[in-house]
């Protein structure tokens, strides 16, 4: 049996089953079938190039590699007790296909630079398509955005009740954080696209292959500069795990707002049924499970993170065996990340919001910043003012009534700077509209940032 494996020529001794199960990556790595094929195919073709086999052997080859991706494709792969990994599965099959010809096939290469390849490969076509539902979901708090723009609510620091602000203002908020975090992908996309292929184990290629032209060949940006770097290099892993972390991080707050909105205390939405779920004991629940889903998923893909990081602090230089933890973390991460967008999505696409709950939770104390405001117009400056303003509140608690209800002569026994027109001020509208400097929550503000987001998402490069 051990003569069967890529690397079985130096022992004479059988592997302890429980070795063999515990060092295969199969089971896992089996998803970049696909991948594998294609490097393979464009490798064929860069030793060809060089004379190590001959365009008849180079034709054989990838035919057989295009039976091998049918049986894929079509379910009909048959994995033995050898396939240690999905490299080892594939050439086997490839020599049972074509024969001894199969074997020039890893001329050259490692399975070092082999997997290194397959996962740049795999991620390269993953990130657009978390990246194109992220753009969904934006697309989704944009829109919303522009229909409830005239929606008031309070804004909350310390989860108390601060300033009005508009729903839009806050719906966007979590749409500038989906910004970054697609700036961010995109970033990620271009250092995912250097070819490590022809790195060899640790020291390189010993025959002339093109490696710039593989690169093209395989759609990569460049090459990669160090043979010793290159086979161990996983920072693209661990970048695509802070990633999804940072990107689940924001939908995980944005999660438990609406955990909190969607509550009796709050009642300002409401999640459809096809994202709750009931008590099997008390009737009369509603549960956002879809919601404490995405927040407890977010902490799932920061432990993968996590210990990835820590795997990697101690590994030394060019391949070490540590490094095959790399792909069951990202494979969860990645279709633990798409799953939690996709029902993100659906949430807000769904989502009721009851305005009027909203409009009644506001009130008259949230506008004693606009008492200092109003006197900062009269020339006071503003720390004197913030303190005349907390005076009209402690008078407003002692009379055990409403800021609004002061009378004149209660606002001016504060302070005579104070004339009849401070009895205007109890407007939300107007107190809201006040912020209309780029980023704020007047009306014109959050229209400007709706239009802004719109054009980025337009001009994305992956669309």
């Amino acid at each position: 049996m051990e003569k069967q494996k890529l690397w079985g020529g130096r022992f004479t001794g059988a592997t302890d089953p429980v070795m063999e199960k515990f060092n295969a990556s199969i089971h896992y790595d089996k998803r970049m079938w696909r991948e594998d094929v294609q490097g393979s195919k464009a490798y064929v073709k860069a030793i060809q190039k060089v004379g190590l086999v001959t365009e008849d052997e180079c034709k054989l080859i990838l035919s057989g590699l295009e039976k091998v991706a049918d049986e894929w494709e079509c379910g009909k792969f048959e994995i033995k007790e050898t396939d240690e990994d999905i490299h080892t599965a594939n050439e086997r099959r490839l020599k049972e296909l074509i024969g001894i010809t199969a074997s020039k096939l890893h001329t050259g290469r490692s399975r070092n630079d082999q997997v290194s390849t397959d996962m740049r490969l795999w991620m390269k076509n993953a990130l657009p398509e978390l990246g194109a539902e992220v753009q969904n979901f934006m697309s989704v708090i944009i829109t919303r955005a522009k229909q409830e723009i005239d929606v008031l609510m309070p804004g909350y620091t310390h989860l108390q009740r601060a300033q009005p602000i508009r729903w839009s203002h806050w719906l966007l908020s979590y749409g500038w954080m989906l910004k970054r975090d697609i700036e961010r992908m995109l970033g990620l996309q271009t250092r995912v696209s250097s070819l490590t292929l022809g790195s060899g184990a640790l020291a390189g290629n010993p025959f002339p292959i093109d490696r710039k032209s593989l690169a093209t060949d395989l759609g990569f940006m460049e090459v990669s500069g160090n043979s010793l770097d290159a086979v161990s290099d996983r920072d693209f892993v661990a970048e695509f795990l802070f990633w999804a972390s940072m990107l689940g991080t924001h939908l995980s707050r944005w999660a438990e707002d609406l955990i909190l909105y969607s509550s009796k205390e709050f009642g300002f939405v409401t999640l459809a049924d096809a994202y709750s779920t009931g008590s099997s004991l008390m009737p009369q629940k509603k549960n956002a499970d879809s919601l404490e889903l995405i927040r407890g998923k977010a902490g799932r893909m920061f432990g993968h993170c996590s210990g990835f990081m820590m795997t990697l602090k101690g590994v030394p230089s060019t391949y070490n065996k540590d490094l095959q933890e790399d792909k069951e973390a990202m494979f969860d991460v990645y279709d633990t990340l798409l799953g939690v967008i996709k029902v993100a999505t659906g949430v807000l696409s769904t989502l009721k919001i009851y305005g009027d709950k909203m409009r009644q939770a506001l009130s008259p104390e949230m506008l004693a910043t606009d008492i200092a405001y109003y006197l900062v117009r009269k020339g006071i400056p503003f720390r004197e003012a913030h303190g005349l303003s907390g005076m009209c509140v402690a008078l407003a608690e002692k009379k055990q009534c409403p800021l609004s209800s002061l009378s004149l002569e209660d606002f001016k026994s504060v302070s005579e700077e104070f004339t009849d027109d401070i009895l205007s001020i109890w407007n939300y509208e107007m107190s809201v509209d006040q912020y209309n400097v780029y980023g704020g929550t007047g009306k014109e503000s959050v229209t400007a940032q709706i239009e802004n987001l719109q054009s980025w998402l337009e001009q994305l490069q992956y669309r």
